[in-house]
């Protein structure tokens, strides 16, 4: 399942990586390749649980800085874990599909999906709000400027490995 982009509500981002979609998956499904590039460098990123399952858990945490100390940043519930294919997770449940307190951040659900395509692989990310204002919200916390920066990241990652 693909939902359509619902303009008021959704945020994505997409772009062509010239590699291919197992090198690709690798780089997002390997803990130590999803911390050179899930946040905008020069942030650190630390991942503290990524249980590739449905219910499992992907908490993260971030550092601004190369000293700075580590703190939260992402806990997330996998939703949907289609190898070489899609990665569908969510921050309003915890691992087991607890709910979540989102104390002042957006709720949102992060459908990734990589598809082939003549030059690598297709790559997009379709974040979906359950209301305009969480969607305004995540637009003016910098989506665009983080998530593409971060999409930049891993595809020069994944780039560098063919």
């Amino acid at each position: 399942m693909s939902p359509a982009l619902h303009p008021e509500l959704d945020l994505s981002i997409s772009r062509i990586i010239k590699a291919p979609r197992a090198v690709v998956w690798k780089a997002w499904t390997d803990p130590a390749s999803f911390e050179q590039w899930w946040v905008p460098a020069p942030s650190r990123c630390k991942v503290l649980e990524m249980d590739l399952r449905p219910g499992g858990a992907l908490v993260t945490h971030f550092s601004e800085t190369a000293t700075s100390d580590f703190g939260p940043h992402l806990s997330a519930s996998f939703l949907a874990v289609d190898p070489l294919e899609r990665i569908v997770f969510t921050t309003v449940l915890l691992a087991g599909w607890r709910p979540a307190e989102l104390s002042g951040m957006p709720g949102m659900t992060a459908i990734i999906t990589l598809k082939d395509h003549p030059q690598g692989t297709d790559y997009s990310a379709h974040v979906m709000h359950k209301n305009r204002e969480d969607r305004n919200m995540h637009h003016d916390m910098g989506f665009h400027e983080g998530w593409g920066t971060v999409t930049a990241q891993i595809a020069a990652i994944a780039e560098r490995r063919v």
